[in-house]
C-alpha cells in the first residue's frame, strides 16, 4: 500500500511531515512517497535524524502558497507539491493522498485532477468530530458554500458510507442541521431536503438543531458548507476552551483531586484533539484524500495517514459507489 504525502503543506512543513510519516511506516505497514524538494526533504531527515526507509520522493521545487487562488492548482500548480501529488495518485501511483495545504486548492485539485465518483456531483470535506455517544461526520464542513437539496442528499449518503464502512457503524443515523425540529422550519434548502432525504432510504431521523450534534444521536450530521465550517470552526474553539478551563479549575483543585482526574481529563483532552482524527477525508472522490490540519503536528500526520489507510482498507469509494446505486433520489444535473 503507497500513501503519497505532501511534504510542503502546512505550517510545519516538511519536518512535522517526515516525522508523522516515519512512524506511519514503522507501525502501519505502508510506503510512504513524499513530494517535494528532495533535496529539502533528505537534508531536514539528516539534520534531524530520521530514517526515510520506506519513503521514496517525487521531487518538485515549487510549492503552491496559501493565498494562491484555489483553481490555479489545475493551471499553475500542477507542479506544486500537492499537484504532484494528486497527479500521482490520479496515475495510479498511489493509493492515496495526504495534504495540509490550502483546502479550498485541495478540493479543486481533487476535483478536476483525481476526479469524483461516477454520480456524485459535489466533493465534500468531511471531519470526524467528537460526541458524547462515540464519533459524528460532519458535510459540507466548506467546500460548497451555495447548496441544493440533492446535494445534501448526497453528503447524506456519503456519510453513511463512510460511518459504516470505515467507523463500523452500522446504519448510521442521518440528522439534517436546522433551526427547529419541525418539518416545516428552515429555508428552501433545509425544506426541500428534508422531503428529499425522508424518500431516500436512508437511516434519516428528521432535523436537529446545534445543540444536539455534540449528543451523539446522530452520527451523520448535514448541512451547507457556510453553515457546515462555523460549526466546525465553533467546535475547535470550543474544544480549546474547555481544555483551557479544565486546567484553571484543577490548577487550583490541590495535588490530590488533580491526581484522582487526571486520567478522565487527557482522555477527554484527547477526544477533543484534532491531531487524533487526522484530517477531514474529501468524500467524493474517486480515491482517498485527506485534508490534514494546517498546523499539524507528526501526530497529525501520522494519523491522517492512518486514516487514508483505513480509507483503502475498508473501500469506502466502493460503499459510497453502492449507496450512490442503490439511491432512491439523485441529482440528474
Amino acid at each position: 500500500m503507497k500513501i503519497i504525502v505532501d511534504a510542503f503543506g502546512g505550517d510545519n512543513a516538511p519536518l512535522e511531515v517526515i516525522k508523522g510519516c516515519a512512524r506511519a511506516v514503522k507501525e502501519l505497514d505502508v510506503n510512504i512517497i513524499l513530494t517535494g524538494s528532495e533535496e529539502k526533504i533528505r537534508k531536514c531527515a539528516s539534520e534531524n535524524g530520521i530514517s526515510l526507509n520506506g519513503i521514496d520522493i517525487a521531487h518538485t521545487d515549487n510549492v503552491f502558497d496559501i493565498h494562491e487562488e484555489p483553481k490555479e492548482i489545475v493551471k499553475s500548480g500542477k507542479n506544486s507539491s500537492m499537484g504532484l501529488g494528486l497527479s500521482l495518485l490520479a496515475e495510479g501511483k498511489g493509493d492515496a493522498f495526504v495534504s495540509a495545504g490550502s483546502t479550498g486548492a485541495l478540493v479543486m485539485g481533487a476535483t478536476f485532477i483525481v476526479k469524483r465518483i461516477k454520480g456524485i456531483k459535489r466533493i465534500a470535506p468531511s471531519p470526524i468530530l467528537p460526541a458524547d455517544k462515540g464519533s459524528l461526520i460532519l458535510l459540507d464542513a466548506g467546500a460548497n458554500t451555495e447548496c441544493r437539496p440533492e446535494m445534501l442528499v448526497q453528503f447524506a449518503v456519503m456519510g453513511s458510507a463512510y460511518m459504516e464502512k470505515v467507523m463500523g457503524v452500522k446504519n448510521p443515523k442521518v440528522g439534517l442541521l436546522n433551526i427547529g425540529a419541525e418539518e416545516t422550519k428552515g429555508r428552501e434548502l433545509e425544506i426541500g431536503s428534508y422531503s428529499l432525504l425522508k424518500e431516500s432510504g436512508l437511516n434519516f431521523i428528521g432535523n436537529i438543531e446545534a445543540r444536539d450534534i455534540p449528543t451523539g444521536e446522530c452520527q451523520v450530521v448535514v448541512t451547507d458548507g457556510f453553515t457546515g465550517n462555523i460549526v466546525l470552526k465553533l467546535y475547535e474553539g470550543m474544544g480549546s476552551f474547555f481544555a483551557r478551563k479544565l486546567k484553571w479549575i484543577f490548577s487550583g483543585a490541590g495535588k490530590i483531586g488533580a491526581v484522582f482526574s487526571l486520567g478522565k481529563i487527557k482522555a477527554f483532552k484527547k477526544q477533543m484533539d484534532y491531531k487524533e482524527v487526522g484530517g477531514s477525508v474529501l468524500l467524493g472522490v474517486k480515491k482517498p484524500v485527506i485534508k490534514a490540519h494546517g498546523s499539524s503536528d507528526s501526530t497529525a500526520f501520522f494519523n491522517a495517514v492512518r486514516q487514508a489507510k483505513r480509507c483503502i482498507e475498508t473501500d469506502v469509494t466502493g460503499g459510497i459507489e453502492s449507496y450512490v446505486a442503490g439511491l432512491s433520489v439523485i441529482d440528474e444535473e
